[in-house]
């Protein structure tokens, strides 16, 4: 019983895929015919009876067209929730491996506590007595300029084009973030994504390697960034600190290489350069291709309409505006200066520059401007004809004070600085310390000596125009630069007593001790030339030439202040006030007439080297000593150039636009020859006392012999006289050679030495001399 029962409770398989509890009636069964063993059910059934399944045939069709299309249905419903389920999966894991990325780098980093703004590299800002800037020197270039002080264009133009969202979005553009980190991840260069924060986080904490190390690290510094700094100031340090091209970091440096200009005054063309420039620094340089750097920039002033900065007028005026090609290099002579200020900076604070410092210079930019603009004028002019491919100028004030250097044609061609750097012989310019000399030994202005071929032991020295003059004054004998005097002069002196004088004014290069040293064959710098004619200028005081004249840092502490206001005095005032009346020969009618300035009393010295190929002028007014120097680098010979034409030309082009406005002032002394140099009391000297004169008779005759040193008892040697004119006076000016020069070997360093040199009798002056002016 219990086993039909089981039987009558069984449940036949069904494989319709439906519910049973839908329709029980409608599930699929076998029948008794269907069955295997072929049994027709119990003895009741036996009778047949119609098959259910043939009644049910028509729904079961209905019914099985329809399966396949709710199947379907229901096929695709539930790819898209196991997508949309395997993609919540997967974003879970993904943030928890990003999660723990994040972790893992910034457990490498510092603890957030000990971050700080690293210092900005320190600036040196030079300037001028004006207080104007000359230039910037340091790591970045510029100094820091606060937002506020920039040009308003320089801010928008890079938030337009480098991060348009930066006032919106904290410190993280994201879908920049994750195009760049899928780019990293997939092995291609990262392309943007980084805002303004993340490139200063970059900038001031992290290497420029694109490593998703360094992205992790950046993203959490540009958070640090946002939570203690505001907008404008993230994006003023930004400014301050970007790299540019060409070595400037910063706006202020980049506006300052380009533009010659400040930050503060740069336009709208202008600034959409400059943040065009922040994409490739090195490529886009408009220094290196204008074209490209401009290009980038219209590009930037179209960022800028778009967000709205600046309108349609605005942006055709700047397209329309073409931007000036800048130079390779710093330009300008200015950085010859600040070149020489830096060499010099550290010895006067006492090592390194570790902060913002300014430096007050003794430059007059105005001096400075006309300084250069007069050599170049000339070189343009003449020096491609003559073979003069450079020049150096030099001016100094009676303190020692240089008002302007140019240390060449051309900074940005050459920064090397030949007025400071660069030795060369000074040819006849250094005569005036070989005169100077003989002064303090006891000669005078008018003192006769033979200017006719000379023999000092194997040395012949000789005119440059190889002729001879007789009996000429001292006076004569400089102006017109007359070598076989000068060579008499350096023996009656002794070479180690001349160059104990040009030590003594200023000349600080080891000087060879021999004959020739009257011709200036010892190598000295422009610089220390000029500053050694300056104590002839201001009356016998040693001028130290000193280009720094104060040194603060940014907040005004003094670091260093000069203090050459209490010079020695070098050079007694009658020596002094003859040596100026002599030179001042020199422009009237001796070589150097090419200096003349009218108005102005004017003094100087020719010099010009062997074959030309060095030319010099170093001259004076009350105002300015001021040296000229022409030549080219390698030393190929000029065509004929004296230090009577180009430098004499330039000098008197610089001189006369540095005078221009100012009343004119006598030298010191007037240009009179001082009767009795003891008449003024003792001076203190620097290095010893010059040699006073012998005591003169008390007449008449014995005073105007005591005057111009017709009285003097020393014996001279006669000397072979090619005679062309005897003169005690000037020679008229069409007499005057073209310069002076000179000419043969150069004697061995122990000529002149050991031997002392007897000469005749020089011719007396007389009443007649004085009273016609000889």
């Amino acid at each position: 019983m219990a086993g039909k029962s089981r039987s009558r409770d069984r449940i036949e398989p069904s494989f319709s895929g439906r519910d049973r509890r839908e329709d029980d009636e409608d599930d699929f069964a076998l029948d008794d015919e269907d069955r295997i063993d072929g049994r027709r059910g119990t003895k009741r059934n036996s009778a047949p009876s119609p098959k259910p399944s043939r009644s049910r045939t028509p729904e079961r069709k209905r019914r099985d067209r329809r399966e396949p299309s709710e199947r379907d249905g229901g096929g695709l419903f539930a790819l898209l929730r196991r997508l949309i389920y395997w993609c919540i999966v997967l974003g879970i894991w993904a943030s928890i491996g990003v999660a723990g990325l994040v972790f893992y780098y910034g457990s490498r980093m510092p603890s957030a506590s000990t971050w700080s703004i690293p210092d900005r590299p320190p600036n040196v800002k030079i300037t001028s007595v004006d207080g104007s800037v000359i230039a910037n020197r340091g790591a970045t270039g510029g100094e820091a300029l606060p937002l506020e002080q920039m040009s308003p264009y320089i801010p928008q133009a890079i938030v337009a084009i480098e991060d348009r969202r930066f006032y919106s979005h904290f410190g993280v553009d994201p879908m920049g973030l994750a195009r760049a980190f899928v780019n990293n991840l997939t092995g291609q260069p990262i392309q943007g994504g980084s805002t303004l924060t993340q490139q200063l986080a970059k900038n001031l904490f992290l290497s420029p390697d694109r490593t998703l190390e360094r992205k992790v690290q950046e993203v959490l510094l540009s958070f640090w960034l946002e939570q203690k700094y505001t907008k404008d100031q993230i994006l003023a340090m930004y400014l301050n600190r970007v790299y540019f091209g060409s070595n400037a970091y910063g706006v202020e440096a980049a506006a300052r290489r380009y533009f010659n200009k400040s930050a503060r005054d740069v336009n709208l063309g202008e600034a959409a350069l400059l943040a065009g420039l922040v994409k490739a620094p090195t490529r886009l340089s408009p220094a290196r291709d204008p074209e490209a750097a401009n290009a980038r920039a219209q590009v930037v002033l179209q960022a800028m309409r778009d967000q709205g900065y600046i309108t349609d007028d605005e942006v055709k005026t700047a397209m329309s505006q073409t931007p000036a090609k800048a130079k390779s290099y710093w330009s300008g002579a200015g950085q010859y200066v600040a070149d020489m200020v830096m060499d010099e900076l550290p010895g006067l604070i006492g090592g390194a520059v570790k902060e913002d410092v300014i430096v007050d210079t003794t430059i007059d930019k105005g001096l400075e401007k006309k300084a250069d603009e007069a050599l170049n004028d000339i070189l343009s002019k003449q020096g491609v004809k003559l073979d003069a491919s450079q020049a150096a100028l030099v001016s100094i004030d009676g303190t020692g004070a240089i008002r302007a250097l140019v240390g060449g044609k051309d900074y940005a061609e050459s920064q090397f600085n030949r007025a400071v750097k660069a030795k060369r012989q000074p040819g006849s310019s250094f005569k005036p310390f070989v005169y100077a000399a003989a002064l303090e030994k006891g000669l005078t202005p008018a003192s006769v000596f033979n200017d006719a071929p000379i023999r000092i032991g194997n040395w012949t020295p000789e005119n440059y125009e190889k002729k001879y003059n007789g009996e000429v004054t001292l006076a004569t004998a400089l102006a017109k630069s007359l070598n076989t005097v000068a060579a008499q002069l350096v023996m009656y002196d002794g070479p180690d007593q001349v160059i104990k004088l040009a030590h003594r004014l200023g000349v600080e290069t080891e000087l060879q001790s021999n004959a020739s040293i009257a011709l200036g064959t010892s190598e000295v710098t422009l610089e220390e030339l000029t500053a050694s004619y300056a104590a002839f200028m201001n009356g016998g005081y040693k001028a130290t030439p000193h280009v720094i004249r104060r040194v603060t840092t940014a907040e005004g502490k003094v670091l260093y202040e000069n203090t050459y206001d209490n010079p020695p005095r070098v050079l007694s005032e009658a020596i002094a006030a003859n040596m100026n009346a002599m030179m001042m020969g020199t422009i009237e009618f001796g070589t150097g007439r090419s200096a003349k300035i009218p108005g102005w009393q004017a003094a100087g010295k020719t010099g010009t080297t062997q074959n030309s190929r060095d030319a010099l002028f170093v001259g004076f007014t009350s105002n300015l000593t001021t040296g000229v120097w022409f030549g080219n680098d390698d030393g190929t010979p000029m065509k004929k150039v004296t230090g009577g034409g180009l430098p004499a030309k330039a000098w008197q082009e610089f001189m006369i636009a540095a005078h221009k406005g100012l009343s004119p002032a006598p030298l010191f002394g007037s240009g009179q020859f001082v009767a009795d140099p003891n008449a003024i009391a003792n001076q203190p000297m620097a290095q010893g006392e010059p040699q006073p004169m012998q005591e003169q008779p008390s007449t008449i005759g014995g005073i105007i012999s005591g005057v111009f040193g017709g009285g003097s008892s020393e014996q001279y040697p006669p000397a072979p006289v090619q005679q062309q004119q005897a003169s005690g006076g000037p020679l008229p000016p069409g007499d005057v050679g073209p310069d002076d020069g000179y000419d043969g070997a150069v004697p061995p360093g122990d000529i002149g030495q050991g031997q002392p040199v007897h000469q005749g009798q020089p011719r007396r002056t007389t009443l007649l001399d004085l009273i016609m002016g000889q």
